[in-house]
């Protein structure tokens, strides 16, 4: 008795017929997979955060709170991008690999897309959703340890909104390059954490102003790089990209700019200001500012209502920038 329907085999399965394990598809079973392990959490100043790889490992919450806000601004970034999920001029990728994918809504987005792509998005933490595409999967990985995917994998590596996690940019790009396959795409999408005003309405006391400089000093403190085009550029550079190129996309606060998709973008952002600030300002500014609860809630409103005055023309930047792997490039012969 049969269904009538015959089941295609992935292609890599049929290589090296004499190997009877799945090491030489690229499935790495020694991959740890999800269990109770992973969903260890702590609270602090009513919010959830991950505690299975340390706790300062990742500053930001990791409750319901927190992926609703992650999903909204991944809404924005797509308005922001002209809807486009990326920049690297991707052709039939059949392996994509998103690193600190979040709630993994990018990942789903991607593998929408790319229906006939294998998408896997690896965070520390659990909180991506159960129903998602059947060519998506998630993993629980710590992006700052040697990755265990093999090498010359993945066709597309992406990473976006995970430089407050980043302890080593060097060695993260080094195992993107490594797990990439020769012709193959890395893209790195980051903000600049940085308040831009054109016209001068961005006051000294300016409440978002001092919070930006807050968050740059506790990134400064935890040995956190501060992102920007450059950084992004010679990372890919120093690693052996290339063909390197650099998008930028503006995030007005508040709907103040004449362009109407710019309005939107600012309307949405300032519905973003109602979590943002904490979401980034609570742990950093208590735990490695030394602040207290009041101290620290007082800054995050602070910047939230001067957020909401239109005479105020603050804007934020975000950077994509991509790079090729060499064609000839063998990672036999590099060493990381």
């Amino acid at each position: 008795m049969t269904s009538g329907i015959m089941l295609e085999v992935d292609p890599t399965v049929l290589e090296k017929p004499e190997e009877e394990n799945y090491d030489s598809t690229g499935y790495d079973t020694s991959t740890a997979s999800l269990s109770s392990s992973f969903n260890q959490y702590f609270f602090e100043n009513g919010r959830q955060y991950h505690s299975y790889y340390g706790k300062d490992k990742y500053l930001l919450p990791t409750d319901k709170k927190e992926r609703d806000r992650l999903d909204f601004h991944h809404e924005i970034m797509r308005l922001a991008w002209d809807d486009d999920l990326h920049k690297a001029p991707l052709k039939k990728p059949r392996r994509i690999l998103d690193v600190g994918t979040g709630t993994g809504i990018w990942a789903i987005d991607m593998a929408d897309k790319y229906p006939m792509a294998v998408v896997i998005g690896t965070d520390i933490s659990p909180i991506q959703p159960k129903w998602v595409p059947a060519n998506c999967r998630f993993e629980v990985d710590d992006a700052m340890l040697n990755w265990t995917f093999k090498n010359n994998l993945f066709d597309y590596i992406h990473a976006r909104n995970i430089s407050s996690g980043v302890s080593n940019w060097k060695h993260l790009v080094a195992q993107m390059m490594r797990c990439t396959v020769p012709g193959g795409y890395v893209e790195l999408s980051e903000m600049e954490i940085k308040a831009h005003c054109d016209d001068g309405s961005m006051k000294a006391d300016n409440g978002l102003k001092i919070y930006v400089e807050h968050l740059r000093e506790s990134m400064r403190k935890m040995g956190r790089q501060i992102v920007d085009a450059n950084l992004l550029k010679n990372l890919l550079e120093e690693a052996g990209f290339e063909d390197i190129q650099t998008f930028k996309a503006v995030e007005p606060v508040g709907p103040w700019p004449k362009d109407p998709k710019l309005k939107k973008i600012g309307a949405m952002t300032l519905l973003h200001t109602d979590g943002v600030f904490e979401s980034y300002g609570m742990a950093a500014f208590s735990r490695v500012l030394g602040m207290d609860n009041k101290q620290v809630r007082d800054i995050c409103e602070r910047a939230r209502l001067d957020s909401l005055n239109k005479n105020s023309h603050i804007y934020c930047v975000y950077y994509r920038v991509y790079g090729r792997k060499p064609m000839t490039m063998s990672m036999a012969t590099r060493r990381y």
